[in-house]
């Protein structure tokens, strides 16, 4: 399988600006700019769409492994927070931060932080990443 997105940036990096668009459709023209990146200003980035790959991946994965493991997954809830800093002369995303809450009827606690960890290790976005995977899990 193959996903594809494209990125159109226009102008130099402080005063330009691009869109993103994918061929699901899902994200149509969605714009960002140097202000949304570095600055804090509201707006996507694509730290922000990394984010969102990571947490939705994880969930997926994270219920995969709690039912092979003969448990029945209630609700897995996943914020995934990347970090981007300057490392050097470069700007890096040095981490992504995985808070899970996960609700797992009649599942002993250990079993099912067992179940994240592998998670965490083994879904496609965390083995896509050069970056340190962490994660904070809570089970419900």
């Amino acid at each position: 399988m193959k996903q594809k997105a494209t990125a159109v940036w226009t102008g130099t990096l402080k005063e330009g600006s691009g869109v993103i668009n994918s061929d699901s459709g899902v994200l149509s023209n969605l714009p960002y700019n140097f202000h949304n990146r570095f600055v804090g200003d509201k707006g996507a980035t694509p730290e922000e769409l990394i984010a969102a790959a990571h947490s939705g991946c994880f969930s997926m994965a994270f219920s995969l492994i709690l039912q092979n493991a003969g448990l029945t997954p209630g609700k897995v809830e996943t914020t995934a927070t990347v970090t981007l800093e300057k490392v050097g002369e470069q700007m890096t995303v040095t981490t992504s931060h995985l808070d899970v809450k996960a609700t797992v009827p009649g599942a002993a606690p250990a079993a099912v932080l067992e179940c994240a960890e592998k998670a965490k290790a083994g879904c496609p976005i965390s083995r896509l990443l050069n970056a340190k995977i962490t994660m904070t899990a809570t089970v419900v």
